[in-house]
C-alpha cells in the first residue's frame, strides 16, 4: 500500500475463556514477548501490552492492511497454543470468542498507556465486568448486556440494562 497513510490506534481487550484468572505472573514476560511477536510478524505496532489473571489489554498502531478482527483471532490463536504447549494450565486453555476494542487518538496515548500500567492497581477497585460496561458506555457502543461474555449473570444483565 504505497503512498498509503494512516495513525489508527486502538486498544484491544479480550478475556480467558470462562474469565478464569488462568494467567500467572510468573509467565508474564513470556506471554507479552509472544505476544509482541505475533503483532510484529504481521506488519503490526504494539504500543503496550498488560495482562492481568483474567485478561489483557493491548494498544496497537495498525496499519490499513490488516482487519483487526483478523489480527486479533491470530493473537488469540496463536497464542491460546502458545500457552498449551507450555501447560501453563491444567486442561486446555482458550481465550473467549470475544473482544471489545476502542480507537483513540495520538493526544490520548499517554492517558492510555498509563491505564494499561496500572491494570493490577485498577482491578483491586474495579471488577472485569465494571471495566466492560464503562468502556461501553464511555465510547458509546450499542450492546446486548444479554450476549455481553459468556460469563454475565442475569443480575448482571438486568442492572446493566436499566440504563
Amino acid at each position: 500500500m504505497a503512498n498509503t497513510y494512516s495513525q489508527i490506534y486502538v486498544q484491544v481487550i479480550f478475556a480467558v475463556q470462562g474469565r478464569q484468572n488462568l494467567l500467572l505472573s510468573e509467565n508474564k514476560e513470556e506471554l507479552h514477548k509472544f505476544i509482541t511477536g505475533i503483532v510484529k510478524n504481521k506488519s503490526q505496532l504494539l504500543l503496550r501490552i498488560n495482562r492481568v489473571r483474567g485478561h489483557v489489554h493491548i494498544l496497537l498502531s495498525l496499519k490499513p492492511d490488516i482487519a483487526l478482527s483478523d489480527l486479533v483471532r491470530d493473537i488469540k490463536s496463536n497464542s491460546s497454543r502458545f500457552i498449551n504447549s507450555k501447560r501453563w494450565v491444567k486442561g486446555r486453555f482458550n481465550w473467549q470468542e470475544d473482544f471489545g476494542a476502542f480507537s483513540y487518538s495520538h493526544s490520548q496515548l499517554d492517558r492510555v498507556i498509563n491505564y494499561i500500567n496500572r491494570q493490577e492497581e485498577h482491578h483491586r477497585k474495579t471488577s472485569f465486568k465494571e471495566e466492560c460496561f464503562s468502556l461501553l458506555e464511555k465510547f458509546r457502543v450499542n450492546f446486548d448486556p444479554n450476549y455481553l461474555f459468556d460469563w454475565m449473570d442475569k443480575e448482571t444483565t438486568i442492572a446493566s440494562s436499566r440504563s
